[in-house]
């Protein structure tokens, strides 16, 4: 039998697919619309949580990939730092971040939507990264008042590790009271090995909670990077040493504006401080020498002007936690960590 010859259906082609095209942009509109109420929705949820939270905006650009649920964004990236680098002394070599942004009446189930659909991406991601084992971490940062989705967290086996602690500028004072024997003074070239110790120590003692990493080189790397610090010519050091009747035991690294911006973005405030590093050495604790840095610190915050000084510190620690509370700083971003990532 001879087939019948087609007829010209150009037209009807055409017709569909403008209706195609029609569908697929009111499906991105639609889309569009409802990351919009997602991002919105969370914003306004963060600003009634923590006045002290920035304006929160759209990550997706920086992205490698971006997970939905009906009521909920995750922005996913990847960070590393070479071995062998500064970098590597405080984290592991590679972090795998989730940003959530959840909203609606259930946040705490987008946040279990968006998690289990980060596990697939994940195991995949870490796949293509093979022996990198402990030295991997899956992160997700959160705001440290939203609680939403905590359980969720748990039962994959993260932690709540590291915090990003404030302090406003109203709270700033002239401090305590002068402390018998204690002399703050800005760090000099003859303190390179007490502070290399002193900050060897610090890193050892923070390496047991689960961020901070021991390497073979931290001492190294520690003795240039202060040695670099010592050199540089700025209005207001960064190292400073506390003594206690003439022996340097305390030390007290600051950043102020410009060396600061980098963390700057994580608060409410247009003059932001970080407060890098406190440490008193054993035979000097409970002396006085450690409040006697924190106030030191906050009176060089008050002549700059800072709106909100910032530190990271372990939640862990049964030091640092209550030692900063108690000089006015509260969570404001707590990180939750598994290490290693997958595993």
């Amino acid at each position: 039998m001879q087939a019948q010859p087609a007829h010209d259906t150009g037209s009807d082609h055409e017709a569909e697919r403008d209706r195609n095209a029609q569908h697929g942009r009111n499906g991105a509109r639609g889309g569009a619309d409802r990351d919009t109420a997602v991002l919105d929705g969370y914003a306004e949820r963060m600003a009634a949580t923590d006045p002290l939270l920035p304006t929160f905006t759209n990550p997706a650009a920086s992205a490698s990939a971006v997970l939905r649920t009906r009521d909920g964004m995750a922005f996913a990236t990847r960070s590393a730092v070479p071995p062998r680098s500064m970098g590597s002394l405080w984290r592991p070599l590679v972090e795998y971040r989730l940003d959530l942004r959840v909203a609606g009446s259930d946040p705490g189930a987008a946040v279990d939507g968006l998690l289990c659909r980060w596990e697939d991406q994940l195991a995949e991601a870490v796949s293509y990264d093979e022996g990198y084992g402990w030295d991997s971490a899956a992160v997700v940062t959160r705001p440290s008042r939203d609680t939403t989705g905590t359980t969720a967290l748990l039962r994959r086996g993260f932690a709540a590790t590291r915090v990003l602690a404030v302090r406003p500028a109203n709270r700033l004072g002239a401090g305590p009271p002068a402390v018998p024997g204690v002399r703050i003074r800005a760090a000099e070239e003859k303190d390179l090995p007490a502070l290399t110790r002193m900050r060897a120590e610090l890193h050892a003692y923070d390496a047991q909670f689960g961020v901070v990493t021991a390497r073979s080189d931290a001492l190294e790397q520690l003795t240039e990077d202060a040695r670099a610090q010592l050199a540089a010519d700025r209005p207001v050091p960064q190292l400073w040493i506390a003594e206690l009747y003439g022996r340097p035991l305390g030390f007290l690294e600051i950043e102020l504006p410009p060396e600061a911006n980098w963390i700057a973005g994580y608060v409410h405030a247009d003059r932001v401080a970080y407060l890098a590093s406190l440490h008193v050495a054993e035979e000097a604790r409970s002396s006085g020498v450690g409040s006697a840095l924190v106030a030191h610190a906050h009176q060089l915050f008050d002549s700059e002007d800072i709106e909100a000084a910032l530190l990271h510190h372990a939640l862990e620690s049964p030091r640092s936690t209550p030692f900063w509370y108690a000089h006015g700083y509260r969570p404001l971003w707590t990180s939750w960590y598994r290490r290693p990532a997958v595993g």
